[in-house]
């Protein structure tokens, strides 16, 4: 078998020898044919990177010749069973494929190629608050398949929008309160890209005390509660203000629902400001409100407690005792809890005039300075001064152990005065008439009694004033005054007197007690 092959070999190699110089003997690849049936396949990933992949084929072909239709001005040679990765920018582009046959003839054929990116997918945006500076908002964004974002604002539409990466936080702090719209766009390579919009209100900062009237509130509710800001459905009795907030335990909502405020600056002085006032309206007698304070954004650092109605369908305050707080956190969110301990169905609460105070008593009408948890304020004016004290004369029509004490310097202004602030504006729709106890060491001076708007800020145009006279020396009696026709709107809250009037000074001490409304 060996010499066989052998001499096969040697056949052949004298075959080739004796061809060697004859041309005549290659003419057969002149007569091959063009290639032809030539097609290309294009495929493209959907990873929006422009990545085309380019698998010619045909027949009679010894290989490709790809021209890209881009930038790309030299051809790719590919091999007959092979492919071609090229990566283009979105756009329409012609592909051109030559097959080549073993003469170098050729055969061109045109491929169409549209490059489309395909939109972000699944963009997530946070629009986010800064507890302490309600004009400032942070914006960030995340999305598959894109390659960067851009924010617009909704302050001025002629300022350009910011450009930013994926895990990098924006900031824009408005110059006014109003409600604006952010605009988040996430782009891909190409035209396609996806949009989110978002409301944001920015309102006046929310600090305590919040009486609901002035600017947007957005609560945070859970437990299938809800709580809005609407007009107050009931303007009597303690609470005449416009509007207040309204809390619904819808059907079925849990015995916890509830709504929270988070305030913009964290309340840190409840070491000596631990009691919180709030007007509220029930349909039930016995009604828990749970109120409680939570820290942010630890909100595990919280202090709670509750306050049960004792009216129906009136206003009235409740009064909280957090003096067991940790004094040391700060406190951010209130969150209140209607009828607290209870299944929803579909009842409506309201509260108003959430306050912090130093005291848990109110200060109001009838005044008798004998409430030992409320905290009495004296406005002294014109070198005159208040203070509660006890009972000087504890005899005839007023037998109370503490009083209201009025001292007049030497000298002092013949308008020297005292300004007492009320808890709330007092309410004089169904009585008109005041009634005030007094005690001076003369018969005939005049005393004033005044009172004035302070809520926002003191109108002095809405003030109104009467005057009395006494007619007894060193005893206690009644004055009465009469101011008929006042306007209950005013919202008056703070009460002046004015002791010997029109008067300088003399060193006198006078006293006062028992103010009240009268028919």
């Amino acid at each position: 078998m060996k010499n066989i092959k052998f001499i096969i070999s040697l056949f052949f190699v004298a075959l080739l020898l004796g061809c060697e110089g004859d041309d005549s003997t290659t003419t057969f690849a002149d007569d091959v044919a063009a290639p032809t049936n030539i097609s290309a396949l294009l495929t493209i990933t959907q990873d929006n990177t422009g990545l085309v992949t380019i698998a010619p084929n045909g027949e009679g072909v010894t290989a490709f010749e790809v021209t890209f239709g881009d930038a790309t001005a030299q051809p790719e040679t590919v091999e007959l069973g092979g492919k071609v990765n090229h990566v283009y920018a979105e756009g329409m582009y012609t592909v051109k494929v030559a097959g080549v046959a073993i003469n170098g003839k050729k055969t061109n054929i045109d491929v169409p190629l549209t490059v489309t990116f395909v939109a972000p997918e699944n963009l997530d945006v946070t629009v986010a608050t800064v507890v302490g500076n309600p004009y400032l908002i942070n914006v960030t964004a995340e999305a598959d398949l894109e390659t960067f974002f851009s924010v617009s604002w909704g302050e001025d539409p002629l300022v350009a929008t910011e450009q930013f990466n994926e895990g990098q936080a924006m900031s824009h702090t408005y110059a006014n309160t109003g409600t604006y719209t952010i605009t988040v766009v996430a782009y891909s390579g190409g035209a396609a890209t996806s949009t989110f919009t978002q409301e944001v209100i920015i309102s006046n900062p929310l600090v305590l005390p919040i009486n609901f009237e002035n600017g947007n509130y957005n609560f945070a509710n859970f437990g299938n509660a809800v709580t809005t800001v609407i007009a107050n459905p009931d303007p009597t009795g303690i609470n005449t203000s416009t509007r207040v907030a309204k809390q619904t335990k819808n059907p079925g909502s849990e015995i916890w629902a509830g709504s929270l405020l988070t305030l913009d600056t964290p309340l840190t002085n409840l070491a000596t400001m631990h009691y919180f006032r709030i007007k509220v309206w029930s349909p039930a007698v016995g009604t828990t409100f749970k109120l409680k304070l939570e820290n942010v954004p630890n909100t595990t650092i919280s202090y709670e407690a509750d306050a049960v109605t004792t009216v129906a369908n009136q206003w009235e305050e409740l009064v909280y005792n957090f003096s067991g707080a940790n004094t040391s956190a700060s406190y951010s969110n209130v969150v209140l809890f209607c009828n607290y301990g209870v299944q929803g169905n579909g009842q409506s609460y309201y509260f108003d005039d959430i306050v912090q105070a130093a005291s848990g008593g109110s200060v109001g009408f009838p005044l008798t300075f004998e409430d030992g948890s409320a905290t009495y304020v004296f406005n002294d004016f014109g070198n005159a001064y208040g203070s509660k004290v006890a009972n000087p004369d504890v005899s005839g029509i007023n037998t109370s152990t503490t009083v209201g004490k009025y001292y007049k310097n030497s000298g002092s202004e013949t308008w020297a005065g005292v300004a007492m602030p009320m808890t709330n504006p007092i309410d004089f729709s169904a009585m008109q008439k005041v009634k005030v106890k007094v005690w001076s060491p003369r018969a005939g001076i005049i005393v004033l009694l005044k009172f004035e708007n302070i809520n926002p800020t003191h109108n002095t145009a809405l003030d109104i004033e009467r005057q009395a006279t006494t007619t007894v020396a060193g005893g206690w009696e009644e004055l009465t005054y009469d101011f008929t026709g006042i306007n209950n709107a005013n919202n008056y809250q703070m009460v002046v007197l004015f002791f010997d009037f029109n008067v300088r000074g003399a060193n006198e001490s006078f006293y006062f007690d028992d103010i009240k409304l009268s028919n």
